[in-house]
């Protein structure tokens, strides 16, 4: 693991009634440079065009693909993510979200907050996140 992480934890514990499996962990501890990403939406990175699925699941494939891209055009990994914030449009896409979500971040335990807000930038869009990263010095 590239950096410490402070009590990792995986959702099927901490939110037994919702079908999560996501590796998360309550703080972290990093050295190196720090990536921060804007909030990455479910667009393509070079045309800004939206990926044309109102699917919550489609979008948020986009929305990793695009902080995985970024953090590796950044010199890193996924697994130097240390941080994500989760924006969603309706609770209800939570689970469909995270499950997503978390095929991107196994075995990393970045910390996490998740907020449901009343929209997005574009009308389409049912999840924006954005995330911190932190290359290990050396790397």
């Amino acid at each position: 693991m590239a950096h410490t992480r402070i009590r990792p934890f995986n959702t099927k514990k901490t939110y037994p009634e919702q079908n999560l499996d996501n590796d998360l962990a309550q703080g972290c501890v990093a050295q190196g440079r720090i990536v921060f990403l804007r909030g990455q939406c479910p667009q393509d990175l070079d045309t800004a065009e939206d990926i044309g699925s109102s699917d919550p699941v489609d979008q948020t494939h986009k929305v990793m693909q695009n902080i995985k891209q970024l953090m590796e055009e950044a010199g890193g990994k996924m697994e130097h993510v240390t941080k994500l914030v989760v924006y969603l449009t309706d609770v209800r896409h939570r689970e469909d979200v995270y499950r997503t979500m978390g095929e991107y971040i196994k075995g990393v335990h970045p910390v996490c907050t998740g907020l449901v807000v009343v929209a997005l930038a574009r009308p389409g869009w049912l999840v924006e996140i954005d995330a911190t990263g932190v290359i290990p010095e050396g790397e």
